[in-house]
């Protein structure tokens, strides 16, 4: 059956917006002046027996529903940049919470509060938010991040940019010389959820222009420093031409499963002195950075034509071209949606039920249009997914004749990609079924079943097949580190639609 166009016990939900943690805050009035008896005091002098004043009000202690949503009762956090951490550390130890999350340079969301994160080109379409955060340096469309944050009080959040090298670390590049601004700005769009059984508030920026190519993360903070969430950011320059095409992959059934994608570049305008080690290339299936492809060498450098050619044997250049992606659809949860077996409204929030599924290895290819992983946002009812959009408890159904070889997870952009265990089904021997619930917003969404490797990559064909036939998106980012430089460039990019649907 075709799906529309983009338009348990372990699992949990992600955040019960029911919660509510108790935590310490303190409030202190000003040192006074060095004068008086404090001044007698400090001089060796005695004391007046009088003097019996205190210096700080007593501390209060007040209750607010999330520890990190105290961003507005204390003072801006030490830049995430900087690699003093005294401030935070002493702060969030004074008021009795965890130690700050260290910064992971990935697309990564430090705190269940956060959710429905959404990082893409601002193209002002109704198919934006499935635009990559990809642009060309100096477009003048910009880069934009939207995301919730869960509970009846707005924080105040911060943002930054760092400038990452190549392999996603840290560049030693000071700000100035990739902004034209100060970097750390102050998230003032925001938005409270209007009539929905879970409060949130909904929060959006964009990004300034930047002043180089290549890869950046995109940083919000809470106000004691805490990273809440990342994102990656590409900005690139069109100094190479570049070709990639989808191509048959060598040897007998694997290419009937593998997609190989042929590539090469030419370098007419670059003086690269040595070409096979100067350029990185990365190659991704439908913008994921947790299956992609590093460390392709050129197989062919041709001086004389100035091109390099990348033709592989070995199947490095190859990825599982999988089946097209699971779906349902939560947009209306009044009635009941595409593959949503039964709603229950009078539960807090509203439970959403999917239709039992199963695998479909070894079953032939079914097309339908996908939105390739992604999802989005959208209230049937009252319009404007952003806002009017409600959370709902959604329970995920997979029939197993037995326990896969792994934990099993639910995979895709609702997950950043990642195997999370808010996102583990749990497996039922009795009724031959994982289960799990995740809370999600209302919304068209794509999703597979993912069994994890004792690697901990996840292995998505023993559920959902693999077929050469699957339209999926496949692009290319090429970098290059001038001589004498602290940057890696990202001089080349192309994206190409494989088995696209006319």
């Amino acid at each position: 059956m075709p799906g529309p166009a983009p338009g348990g016990a372990n699992i949990g939900t992600v955040c019960q917006w029911w919660a509510r943690a108790e935590g310490p805050q303190i409030e202190a009035a000003a040192a006074p002046v060095l004068r008086g008896p404090r001044a007698r005091r400090l001089a060796g002098a005695a004391e007046p027996a009088s003097c019996t004043r205190p210096y700080f009000r007593p501390m209060r202690f007040l209750p607010y529903p999330f520890l990190l949503l105290a961003a507005a009762c204390v003072p801006l956090g030490t830049p995430i940049t900087s690699t003093s951490t005294a401030p935070t550390t002493v702060n969030r130890a004074s008021a009795g919470a965890p130690a700050a999350p260290a910064l992971r340079y990935a697309d990564y969301t430090y705190s269940p509060a956060v959710q429905s994160v959404q990082c893409y080109v601002a193209t002002g379409t109704n198919t934006a938010v499935f635009q990559p955060p990809v642009v060309p340096l100096g477009q003048s469309q910009s880069l934009a991040l939207e995301f919730d944050v869960l509970g009846d009080q707005a924080p105040r959040l911060l943002a930054r940019l760092v400038y990452c090298d190549a392999n996603w670390q840290p560049s030693t590049l000071i700000d100035n010389q990739f902004l034209t601004d100060i970097n750390e700005f102050l998230i003032t769009d925001y938005k409270i959820g209007i009539g929905g059984k879970v409060p949130f508030f909904h929060y959006a920026l964009r990004a300034p222009a930047l002043k180089v190519s290549g890869n950046y993360l995109w940083v919000v903070q809470d106000g004691a420093g805490a990273p809440l969430l990342s994102r990656r950011l590409l900005v690139y320059e069109n100094q190479v031409a570049v070709t990639l095409e989808l191509g048959l992959a060598p040897g007998g059934d694997q290419r009937f499963t593998l997609q190989q994608l042929n590539f090469g570049i030419s370098y007419g305008g670059v003086d690269l002195v040595n070409p096979a080690a100067e350029v990185q290339v990365v190659l991704r299936q439908n913008f994921r950075w947790d299956n992609a492809r590093y460390g392709l060498r050129p197989t062919f450098v041709r001086d004389a034509e100035r091109r390099l050619d990348y033709q592989y044997f070995n199947y490095e250049n190859t990825f599982p071209g999988l089946s097209e992606y699971r779906y349902f659809d939560t947009r209306s949860i009044q009635t009941v949606g595409q593959n949503v077996l039964h709603l229950d409204l009078r539960a807090r929030p509203t439970a959403v039920a999917l239709v039992p599924e199963t695998t479909r290895a070894g079953l032939g290819y079914f097309q339908y249009i996908d939105a390739n992983g992604r999802r989005v946002f959208e209230s049937r009812e009252y319009g404007n997914g952003t806002t009017n959009a409600d959370y709902a408890d959604v329970t995920f159904q997979l029939r197993a004749d037995q326990p896969a070889p792994g934990p099993v997870y639910v995979l895709g952009a609702l997950t950043d990609w990642q195997l999370k265990d808010a996102y583990r089904l749990t497996y039922d021997e009795a009724a031959h079924m994982y289960t799990g619930r995740a809370l999600l917003k209302q919304g068209y969404y794509n999703y597979s079943y993912a069994v994890a490797r004792p690697d901990g990559t996840a292995d998505e064909t023993y559920f959902e097949g693999s077929h050469y036939e699957t339209e999926n998106q496949y692009d290319l980012l090429v970098y290059y580190r001038p001589p004498g430089t602290r940057t890696d460039l990202l001089i080349g990019y192309q994206a190409i639609d494989a088995n696209a649907r006319q």
